[in-house]
């Protein structure tokens, strides 16, 4: 359940938690400005600069957030990118933050695009997208301490903010100030409205030098400083591996959902890429899938694939809203997933923030599903459905700076020692474009293009599929995608006219796309078990050979997670890797992109440290 506030008489938020109000008695929106955004020099300080990375304690009702977004936005010299990463042990409702926003006009049209992407906050990190990827909010519930030993980056400017130290004293004490400054550079501005004695000594004992100012009538005073200390403080922060120019050139080996998703994040930092592909028009690998599933993945005991794919699902979700024509490239129509094993799904102690994600699906979801109670455990998927992920590319490689190059046979990499740039050469050893970064994203042919090869293993897939016409009026087909044992998409758009899809076969250490019979066979077994209505339905259609097929072939590791990042710094400085989606590449390839490029920059990771190391290509070598 969200955090519960109480609204005053005259329309402050009050926290009956720590019995305190949300804003101080100048008035939220004066607060902000003054004590924070014009406290650390802002916008001033960030003038000219390729990015800019905020660091915030206490997010409450984000006002802080939407003040420096606001600013950000007016200033002509303004970064490229703003990075603003906030804590919040208890978060407020989307309702609440949109409530608190509406006593300032200028701010609400910005509050309600916040409002929109405040769902599904179970404590991790969560990755908010505004202004086309150029304003990125990293939303970090839970612990304040806690949640920094999972973000490893140099804040440029820090609001030391929440409620007063004598009503939340955790969130101002000497381990949580020293988690701080480990996010800090030398020279890092931070501002509060807070004074208290125990605030500044603690600041001063972590290597801060403070002072106080003179404040806004009735307050007296306020807090500024910056990160100065005597010592040379060790840092466990990742260093950023590129400082870029306009002229910051990288190749992308790969134009299918991996490559391109590189390539967009790139090109968004002010990259020039360029976009290599043996086929001659993108996804023309298995990112030319027809239709694919979007959904999150679900265990009772909230694993690690579980908590990735969801930060991959929001990641993918933000794109298709921004890029693609809803209805007709993708829908959000939610998915049935029948537990064929007999699991929940959802853990027992599911919060609500969770069933924002995923729930126990309702009788009313399985019966349009043509099912039963007595059928089995089903999750619904609220923030799921399908996606053409052919468009998907298609979209993120329109971008500025990127330019695609179809039926380009890279055999090999070669680096030039004398210029440190690397090579990408063909089947006669020509060279056929020079770039200082390589990113291989080519699927199960990267591990072909690196010496010593990567370990990924070929994984074959078969989907089957058919156009609407000629079917029963009633066709049993529910309105929403249902998965578990493969997955069945009822209605997608084609330039054919409505077309269902089932599928998917799952075949390892296969290469082939050539269609097999006996696939389709076994797409007929797995959607009988399904979803027998459907089924019954579509019978006549395999059995007499009319259903269509597509077959792609995917690329896993031997864990079944992407392998993002450099390869190995030493032996192949400026060779990375985003590959390895396997069957998720539509929850994981936008994800790492951002991954990739946060890596490159020393930005703020758009996932908890452990589940972006857990990605590292560096966790099968020796």
């Amino acid at each position: 359940m969200a955090e519960l506030i109480e609204w005053l008489p005259d329309g402050t938020p009050y926290s009956p938690r720590y019995g305190d109000r949300y804003r101080s008695e100048l008035g939220g929106l004066a607060q902000s400005r003054e004590v924070f955004l014009h406290g650390c020099g802002l916008p001033a300080a960030w003038a000219g600069l390729p990015q800019w990375r905020m660091l915030e304690t206490g997010f409450g009702l984000g006002l802080n957030f939407l003040v420096t977004w606001q600013a950000w936005k007016a200033d002509p010299a303004r970064p490229r990118l703003l990075h603003f990463v906030s804590t919040e042990a208890f978060p407020a409702s989307a309702a609440d933050m949109l409530r608190a926003a509406a006593a300032h006009p200028e701010l609400l049209p910005l509050a309600t695009q916040l409002q929109a992407q405040c769902w599904g906050l179970l404590p991790g990190v969560h990755r908010l997208v505004f202004e086309e990827g150029r304003v990125l909010l990293s939303l970090c519930i839970g612990d304040t301490q806690a949640v920094l030993r999972e973000q490893q980056f140099e804040a440029d400017s820090v609001y030391l903010d929440g409620f007063s130290p004598s009503k939340n004293p955790d969130i101002w004490n000497i381990h949580t100030l020293k988690a701080v400054a480990r996010c800090c550079r030398r020279g890092t501005r931070i501002a509060s409205w807070t004074i208290a004695r125990s605030v500044l000594d603690g600041l001063s004992q972590c290597g801060f030098t403070v002072r106080k100012v003179p404040g806004q009538p009735p307050k007296r005073d306020n807090l500024q400083g910056e990160f100065d200390p005597r010592w040379e403080p060790r840092k466990a922060v990742s260093t950023p591996h590129f400082t870029p120019t306009a002229a910051s050139s990288c190749v992308v080996i790969g134009a299918g959902l991996a490559g391109a998703s590189v390539a967009a994040s790139l090109a968004r930092r002010g990259w020039q890429v360029e976009v290599l592909d043996s086929q001659t028009a993108p996804a023309g690998g298995a990112s030319g899938l027809p239709a694919g599933v979007l959904v999150p993945h679900i265990s009772p005991d909230d694993s690690l694939l579980s908590r990735l794919s969801r930060c991959g699902v929001r990641a993918t979700w933000q794109q298709a809203e921004a890029l693609l024509q809803a209805g007709t490239d993708w829908q959000a129509c939610g998915v049935l997933e029948r537990r064929l094993d007999g699991s929940a799904g959802v853990p027992a102690d599911w919060p609500d923030a969770g069933r924002d994600w995923s729930d126990i699906a309702s009788e009313a979801q399985l019966t349009q599903a043509g099912l039963s109670t007595k059928d089995g455990p089903a999750c619904w998927h609220r923030r799921a459905g399908w996606i053409k992920p052919a468009r998907l590319v298609l979209a993120l490689l329109r971008q500025p700076g990127i330019r695609w190059r179809g039926g380009i046979h890279a055999a090999r990499l070669q680096r030039d020692l004398e210029t440190g740039q690397w090579q990408v050469l063909d089947l006669q050893g020509r060279c056929l474009v020079r770039a200082s970064m390589v990113v291989l994203a080519a699927g199960h042919a990267s591990r072909l293009l690196m010496e010593g090869g990567l370990p990924l293993q070929a994984i074959r897939g078969q989907m089957s599929w058919g156009l609407h016409d000629g079917l029963p009026t009633q066709a049993g087909f529910p309105p929403f995608v249902v998965n578990g044992s493969g997955s069945f998409i009822p209605a997608v758009p084609t330039d054919e006219g409505l077309a269902w899809f089932a599928g998917a076969t799952f075949e390892r250490d296969q290469d082939s796309t050539e269609i097999r019979p006996s696939n389709q066979q076994a797409n007929l077994a797995r959607l009988q078990a399904l979803l027998p209505t459907a089924a019954q339905t579509l019978t006549p259609i395999f059995q007499s050979n009319a259903a269509r097929a597509w077959a792609g072939v995917r690329c896993a590791a031997p864990d079944r997670l992407p392998l993002v990042g450099q390869v190995e710094a030493s032996a192949w400085p400026g060779l990375w890797v985003s590959t390895a989606m396997g069957s998720r590449g539509l929850s994981f390839a936008v994800l790492c992109g951002e991954l990739l490029a946060a890596r490159l920059h020393g930005e703020p990771l758009p996932v908890e440290q452990r589940l972006a190391q857990a990605l590292s290509p560096q966790r099968f070598r020796a």
